[in-house]
């Protein structure tokens, strides 16, 4: 499986990338080896991903994610909160 994700930094900013192993990814990103942008932001915190079949799926979604603004993000986040409870 394919994951397009979000994690939100120490200092309360998200990132949003795409992988093939969610728990891996998380890891790297808190180990200091994953995106520059977070290495200087550690710990990361997973606060939300989605699911996909194919890298091109996850990378487009990637790419929609990153075009919205926080607070879009922010409620992207809120409602999945509200929807797994």
């Amino acid at each position: 499986m394919n994951y397009t994700y979000i994690v939100e930094c120490k200092d309360k900013t998200l990132y949003t990338g795409w992988t093939n192993d969610l728990q891996k990814r998380i890891k790297t990103h808190n180990d200091g080896k994953g995106a520059k942008y977070t290495k200087s932001r550690l710990p990361v915190r997973l606060v939300y991903y989605e699911v996909y079949k194919t890298k091109q799926e996850a990378m487009r979604r990637e790419y929609e994610i990153k075009q919205l603004t926080r607070e879009q993000k922010k409620k992207l986040i809120e409602k999945a909160l509200s929807n797994s409870m």
